[in-house]
């Protein structure tokens, strides 16, 4: 059983990773139900909530269904995250966590999120000023380290443990990769071995298939794999893996039916959390990628993205379904197949 503080997650969970703009409570809710064991906030600015800005302290939302659930905290000054961690800790989620991952330029290079690899002493202050300011279980999520020339993470992972953290999350590239090319899980697996580590370790990077959280399960023997980029669009990925890790089988791939109404469900949570006019907007960057490779798919994602009338949008889902129902897409990275319905 694998546990954060009290917190009881199973044998291998899964996690939803924090995506800015993406991990909102409505795409949370659609990756909830499809299998997501635990899930995070968007990373939210210590700054922004000390400020007391509105889409800082909108981003603690939290609700029930989502539990466990973590709220994401990053910032560079060390009395602030302190501060901020009150503030966060006060809308009662499971746990906070800490980025010292996120690579763009506008948080790192100003002291924050990855920069911290690049100041290793001063990442140790602040986890400590965190973890002193609640009696939450603290996490983090980091990298390997700044480039390839510093990648540091075996004694920030030895370091961050002994000030009190609960559980550490490693996405398998440096700041200075950004998400290009391949994930290394190697120092994922070397600290999950080393025998000085007694907390959970996660690792994150290009975990889109069963066949590949299988292997990385094996291989390296992780704790559990926080999941990414391969959810968005495809919150089937949870329960697939676990139908892969209990049977050695595929799930049927979602039918244009399931997608249809995920997608449905996702603009309807969206509008219901946000506002009409806001949730419709911030929903259009995710049709593209409910639909990735169905073909003349592009006609109706530009009616979906110019539309402000929810009953329409719906009405254009609807004329999908219509039009594709007897496709199926085997997976998000694969071309459509027909089915050969008429």
């Amino acid at each position: 059983m694998v546990k954060i503080g009290n917190i009881e997650l199973g044998e291998f969970p899964l996690l939803l990773a924090p995506m800015e703009d993406v991990s909102d409570p409505p795409f949370r809710q659609v990756c909830k139900e499809n299998g997501a064991d635990m899930m995070y906030t968007e990373f939210v600015s210590s700054e922004g909530l000390i400020r007391d800005a509105w889409k800082s302290k909108q981003k603690l939302d939290i609700f029930p269904y989502e539990r466990p659930i973590g709220i994401q905290l990053f910032g560079s000054d060390v009395e602030t995250m302190a501060e901020c961690t009150k503030i966060a800790a006060a809308v009662n989620p499971d746990l906070i966590d800490i980025n010292y991952g996120c690579p763009v330029k506008k948080v790192a290079c100003k002291g924050a999120g990855a920069g911290l690899l690049q100041d290793i002493p001063r990442m140790v202050e602040m986890t400590k000023a965190v973890v002193d300011a609640t009696d939450l279980p603290v996490t983090v999520k980091t990298r390997l380290g700044w480039n390839d020339q510093t990648k540091n993470i075996e004694e920030v992972a030895e370091r961050l443990q002994d000030v009190g953290i609960k559980a550490l999350t490693i996405h398998g590239r440096t700041r200075a990769q950004l998400y290009k090319g391949e994930a290394d899980w190697t120092l994922i697996g070397k600290i999950k071995n080393n025998p000085r580590i007694q907390i959970p370790i996660f690792g994150n990077g290009d975990i889109d298939s069963p066949e590949k959280a299988l292997e990385y399960k094996n291989r390296y023997g992780v704790d559990g794999h926080m999941i990414g980029r391969a959810a968005i669009g495809y919150p089937w990925i949870f329960n697939e893996i676990k139908h892969y890790f209990a049977t050695g089988e595929h799930l049927p791939p979602p039918t244009i039916r399931q997608r249809v109404k995920a997608t449905k469900d996702h603009l309807q949570f969206s509008i219901e959390w946000k506002n009409e006019r806001q949730g419709v907007l911030e929903m259009r960057r995710h049709y593209a990628n409910y639909f990735r490779g169905l073909p003349h798919f592009k006609e109706y994602r530009m009616r979906l993205v110019q539309s402000l009338d929810p009953e329409e949008l719906f009405s254009i889902l609807d004329e999908v379904l219509k039009e594709f129902d007897g496709y199926f897409l085997q997976s998000k990275h694969t071309k459509v197949e027909y089915a050969g319905i008429d």
